[in-house]
């Protein structure tokens, strides 16, 4: 596949997964266990998070996109009892995909700004 179709495909898979998140429509893009296992613990902290694309960039079998998470911290995180907040914070992820679907996957998830914004970080001055 090009590296057009697979950003078309990305791009498709973050629509459909910002308004369903069944098994179904997670394997209709997602080989990859791990990747499923880290939306289930996203899941679980802010229930209904999506992303929200900036950059798509696409080059051979890989689709780079620079997003931002946005939920509400309804769910336990290291310790801390869900504090209902609303948040929004930067994501890198690296999707490289075969047949049309991701098969792996690369992400950098800025979690102090997570941290700060439900108050169990600090910024550092």
């Amino acid at each position: 596949m090009s590296a057009e179709n697979n950003k078309a495909i990305i791009r498709r898979y973050l629509e459909d997964f910002r308004t369903d998140r069944s098994q179904a429509t997670l394997d209709k893009y997602i080989v990859e266990d791990e990747l499923k296992q880290h939306i289930a613990m996203y899941d679980s902290v802010l229930p209904g998070y999506y992303l929200a694309p900036e950059d798509i960039i696409a080059e051979g079998d890989r689709v780079v996109v620079r997003a931002t998470v946005h939920g509400i911290h309804q769910g336990p995180f290291m310790g801390t009892p869900p504090t209902g907040k609303t948040v929004a914070f930067p994501l890198i992820i690296i999707y490289k995909l075969a047949d049309g679907k991701i098969v792996e996957h690369w992400m950098l998830t800025d979690m102090l700004a997570f941290m700060e914004q439900i108050g169990i970080g600090a910024a550092v001055a």
